[in-house]
């Protein structure tokens, strides 16, 4: 453990944050329900019965009844064939009570998640999986409102930043991980935001020499502890993605990122915790993007993020 004499990161408390976030989004629905345009509706599927996707759906919808939008929540036993998924999503599309439409993934293995992801109407994708917002995403220019939906936890990583660093503008970003979910999205987020960005994966050469450079370290790639202190210049901002499950002592089980806590803490300027970091941020930016869907669809403007 680091001293708790000498300095240390300031850890990013992304629990309050989200805390904050839903509460802004609360005020948002009622704002919106008062100006006449109908609550927000959020439909989540779920296919199978796997017990960390039951628990992550009934979360979701009783997130979204809390903050006063309508929640359906759809339960489709494993044998469900991919036609009779696809029709379910093209009522839900076809429906004007319904703002967000949420798949839950993995689907079982009979299923082509790209034809599920494809068949959500863009307008209602609130996960931002679809091409048509991946590739608004990859096309947006510097500064540009995201009237369209973004994936959540690169949109909650960019929420974090700009409140903890004020303006991104010429800060160098390295991202590790490259994947459709995180690395690439949230490196389109900061590229919006002005920074320098390099995206590094499992081929990059020197990727150590590589974060000693970096102002902002975005770490994503499914490895327990895999950035060290050394690699870490001092001063900047690590934002660890990772939730790695270890066994402890007497087989206790905890939860450690993808960079490790204890030896980036005395070098960096701030630090996500694993748990209470980034993960409490998707789940609540799932809400603020149901709520800006609502808001489109009745054409008003959306907020910011």
């Amino acid at each position: 453990m680091a001293d708790a004499k000498l300095p240390h990161a300031k850890l990013i408390d992304g629990k309050a944050f989200a805390i904050g976030l839903r509460h802004r989004v609360a005020k948002g629905v009622v704002e919106l329900v008062a100006s006449g345009a109908p609550k927000p509706g959020l439909a989540t599927i779920l296919v199978g019965a796997d017990p960390a996707s039951q628990v992550y759906v009934r979360s979701k919808g009783k997130l979204a009844a809390e903050l006063g939008m309508a929640s359906f929540d759809h339960r489709l036993g494993p044998e469900t064939t991919e036609a009779e998924l696809l029709a379910l999503i093209a009522t839900l599309n076809a429906d004007p009570a319904i703002n967000g439409i949420l798949v839950q993934l993995p689907l079982p293995r009979h299923i082509d998640t790209s034809h599920v992801l494809l068949a959500v109407d863009p307008a209602k994708d609130v996960d931002g999986f679809h091409p048509v917002n991946v590739g608004r995403l990859g096309s947006i220019v510097s500064g540009a409102p995201l009237d369209f939906p973004v994936p959540c936890t690169p949109l909650g990583i960019s929420m974090l930043l700009q409140d903890t660093l004020g303006s991104l503008a010429g800060r160098h970003a390295v991202v590790i991980g490259r994947s459709n979910l995180v690395g690439r999205p949230v490196a389109q987020l900061l590229l919006r935001a002005d920074c320098t960005v390099t995206i590094t994966h499992s081929r990059t050469r020197d990727l150590p020499g590589l974060c000693r450079q970096a102002d902002i370290v975005v770490v994503a790639i499914g490895k327990r502890e895999f950035v060290r202190g050394d690699w870490i210049k001092p001063g900047a901002a690590v934002i660890d993605v990772g939730i790695n499950r270890i066994v402890g002592e007497a087989g206790r089980t905890r939860l450690v990122g993808d960079a490790s806590f204890d030896e980036i803490l005395p070098v960096a300027g701030y630090l996500t915790p694993v748990p209470g970091g980034v993960g409490p941020m998707t789940v609540a930016c799932l809400m603020f993007n149901t709520l800006q869907a609502a808001r489109r669809a009745a054409g008003l403007p959306v907020d910011s993020a």
